[in-house]
C-alpha cells in the first residue's frame, strides 16, 4: 500500500523521555506501563509496552524514545494508553525501542 507524503504527514512522531515505568500485571502478554514527558506542548501521556525481554522497570526512566502521539487513546485492561511508543522487533520478534541516536530536545517532532 502507497501513501501520499500529505499523508505521512498526519502522524505526529516526537521525542519523549520516560519519566516513570511500572510493571503491568493485568496485561495479556508481558508489558510495562510507561508515562512518557514530551515538554512543554504536549505533557506527560501514558501507554504500555510489550518490552519486558530487552527493559527492566529500572532502567527505563531517562530513556528517550519516538513515540505516535496523535492517535486517539485506546483502552488496554485497566490503563488508558494514550501515545503508541515506537520499536522494531529483533531477531526473536521481541520489541526494541526506537530512539534518537543524538541528544535532541523532548517534544521534537519527527519529519
Amino acid at each position: 500500500m502507497t501513501i501520499s507524503f500529505d499523508e505521512f504527514l498526519k502522524v505526529d512522531i516526537r521525542v519523549g523521555e520516560i519519566i516513570r515505568a511500572a510493571p503491568f500485571p493485568e496485561a495479556r502478554k508481558p508489558a510495562v506501563r510507561l508515562w512518557v514527558n514530551f515538554g512543554a506542548e504536549i505533557g506527560e501521556k501514558k501507554s504500555s509496552a510489550q518490552i519486558t525481554k530487552h527493559y527492566s522497570i529500572d532502567d527505563l526512566p531517562g530513556r528517550k524514545v519516538m513515540a505516535v502521539v496523535n492517535f486517539p487513546p485506546r483502552q488496554i485492561g485497566p490503563v488508558m494508553s494514550e501515545v503508541l511508543v515506537l520499536g522494531v522487533p529483533d531477531e526473536d520478534g521481541e520489541v526494541v525501542l526506537l530512539k534518537p541516536d543524538k541528544d535532541v530536545p523532548i517534544g521534537g517532532r519527527m519529519f
